[in-house]
C-alpha cells in the first residue's frame, strides 16, 4: 500500500475575512478539504497501463459515482473499461459534457443495507467468474461500502444483516469493531472479493475515511485480507449486547466464517493505493487558513470516542486558548478528524427518536461546554455532506448559540439526552447543508479562536 502525495490543493483566490465572516470562514475549510479529496487528481498517479485481456470495474462506496467517472475521464478511450459500482441514493455526480459512460453505477441504501445493495452485490460477484491472469479487476473503494456491499453468510437474511447493522449502529462501536463484525458475517467482505476474482489481477484504489487509514476497515476490506477473527467478531458483539441467529453463531463459534488472512498467496501481485485521505484534507484546510493569514495546529485526524465527549474535549481547549494564548496563541484554527461514535440513548415510550449524526453530536458538546466563549466559532462535517441520516452534512457553533437557542426556548441538555442536535441545530438555522460531495474522507473539525 502506498499513500499519494500529500500536496494540498490550493488555496482559494478569494478566501472570506475570518474577523468580519467567521462562518463563511469555516465554510471555506471545509470546501477545501472536500475539494483536496475529490477523486480525479487522486486517480491519475496510480493508474496502470491497460492489460493484455479485460478491465473490469468493480466497486462500492459514497464516493463510488465520482471515481467511476474518474476512471472513465482518465483510462484510454480506446481500452476496453466495463463493470458496475455501487454507491449511495442521491450520489451519483453529475455526468460531465461528453463523457461517455462506460462503467453501470448503481444505487442502494445506506447505512443500513436494503435490497438493492444485496442485488447489487451479487451482480458484483457473478462478474469476477471467467476472469483470466491476462485480466485486470480494477476495484474502487470508499468510505459507505461496507453498509452498501451487503451479502449475508450462509444463515443470516437481509432482515437479520439489517438489523445487525442498525444496532452496531446503536451501539457507540467503533467503526474497526464495526466492521470486524460485518466482515465475519459476509460472502464478499474481509479479502472475498479479491479472491474471487482469481486469477486476475487486482489493483484497488481507496478512499479512506477511516483512523488510521488502515485498508481493511476501509468498507470492511473486500479485497485485502484480514488479521481479525470470528472469535474477535463474536467478543465485540458479546460486548455491545447485539444477538445474532443460533445458525450464525454457530459458525462463528465454529471458525467456518473465517476470513482469509495476511501471508496467504492468493493475493500475491494485487495491491491497493490510497488516492485521498483524512490527512491530505485537513491538510488542505490549513493551508487555506494559512493563506488567510492565521496558524493552524491539526490535532489529529485519527480521534475517536463519543462524538460529545470529543467535542467538550475540543471547547476545553478552545477556552485555554481564548482565556490564556495556552496552548496556542490566537488568532488560530485547530483542526481535527477521524471518526467520533454516538451512543443512541434510550427513549421513554411514545418519544420519537433524535435526529442527527456524530458531527452535529460533537457540536452539541463543544457548545454546552463552551458555555458561550466569545471568541470561539466552529464547524463540524461529515466530508460526505452527510451527517448520520439527514439531510445536512454537520453543524455550526457560534458565540451566541446558547444564548439564541435559550431565546427559542430550546435546552441543549434534553436535545443532548435525545440524541437529536438536528432538531437543536435546524431551529437556530446553524445546520451545514452542502448535498452530496461525492468523496468521504470522514469527520472535519474547524474551531476558529479569535
Amino acid at each position: 500500500m502506498h499513500t499519494p502525495p500529500s500536496t494540498p490543493a490550493a488555496a482559494p483566490a478569494c478566501i472570506p475575512d475570518f474577523r468580519s465572516r467567521p462562518r463563511d470562514f469555516l465554510r471555506a475549510l471545509f470546501d477545501a478539504a472536500v475539494r483536496s479529496a475529490q477523486p480525479l487528481e487522486g486517480m491519475r498517479a496510480w493508474l496502470p497501463a491497460p492489460p493484455k485481456g479485460r478491465t473490469l470495474v468493480l466497486g462500492a462506496g459514497k464516493a463510488g459515482g465520482a471515481m467511476a467517472q474518474a476512471l472513465e475521464a482518465l483510462w484510454p478511450g480506446d481500452a476496453p473499461l466495463s463493470g458496475l459500482v455501487l454507491t449511495r441514493y442521491g450520489h451519483i455526480p453529475p455526468r460531465p459534457a461528453g463523457l461517455a459512460q462506460r462503467i453501470e453505477v448503481v444505487e442502494a441504501a445506506h447505512p443500513v443495507p436494503d435490497a438493492a445493495g444485496l442485488a447489487a452485490a451479487q451482480r458484483i460477484l457473478a462478474l469476477t467468474r471467467g476472469l483470466s491472469a491476462d485480466d485486470l479487476v480494477l476495484c474502487l473503494i470508499s468510505g459507505g461500502g461496507s453498509a452498501l456491499l451487503t451479502l449475508p453468510c450462509d444463515g443470516l437474511t437481509l432482515h437479520d444483516k439489517q438489523r445487525i447493522n442498525r444496532a452496531l449502529l446503536d451501539s457507540g462501536a467503533q467503526i474497526s469493531e464495526m466492521n470486524c463484525v460485518r466482515k465475519h458475517l459476509s460472502r464478499i467482505k474481509g479479502g472475498r472479493l479479491a479472491l474471487a476474482c482469481a486469477p486476475a489481477r487486482v489493483l484497488t484504489l481507496a478512499i479512506s475515511d477511516v483512523p488510521g487509514d488502515d485498508p481493511g476497515v476501509i468498507a470492511s476490506g473486500p479485497t485485502v485480507p484480514d488479521a481479525s477473527h470470528c472469535a474477535h467478531a463474536l467478543a465485540i458483539l458479546a460486548r455491545y449486547g447485539i444477538d445474532v441467529p443460533a445458525a450464525a453463531r454457530a459458525a462463528l463459534e465454529a471458525g467456518t466464517l473465517e476470513t482469509p488472512k495476511p501471508g496467504d498467496a492468493r493475493f500475491a501481485g494485487h495491491c491497493l493505493q490510497l488516492i485521498a485521505t483524512p490527512w491530505q484534507a485537513l491538510e488542505a484546510a490549513a493551508a487555506t487558513a494559512r493563506a488567510a493569514g492565521l496558524a493552524v495546529h491539526v490535532l489529529s485526524d485519527e480521534i475517536e470516542g463519543e462524538a460529545c465527549e470529543v467535542g467538550r474535549v475540543h471547547a476545553a481547549l478552545a477556552r485555554s486558548v481564548a482565556r490564556r494564548g495556552q496552548p496556542f496563541a490566537a488568532p488560530c484554527v485547530i483542526l481535527s478528524g477521524g471518526e467520533t461514535t454516538v451512543t443512541v440513548r434510550a427513549r421513554a415510550p411514545g418519544l420519537p427518536r433524535g435526529r442527527g449524526g456524530r458531527a452535529g453530536e460533537f457540536c452539541l458538546g463543544l457548545a454546552q461546554a463552551l458555555q458561550g466563549a466569545p471568541a470561539v466559532w466552529a464547524l463540524a462535517a461529515d466530508t460526505d455532506g452527510i451527517d448520520g441520516s439527514q439531510d445536512n452534512a454537520g453543524a455550526l457553533v457560534c458565540p451566541d448559540t446558547l444564548a439564541r437557542a435559550r431565546s427559542a426556548g430550546l435546552h441543549i441538555d434534553a436535545h443532548l439526552a435525545g440524541n437529536d442536535s438536528w432538531g437543536f441545530f435546524a431551529q437556530l438555522d446553524d445546520l451545514l447543508v452542502t448535498g452530496p460531495t461525492h468523496t468521504n474522507v470522514n469527520d472535519f473539525r474547524a474551531l476558529l479562536i479569535v
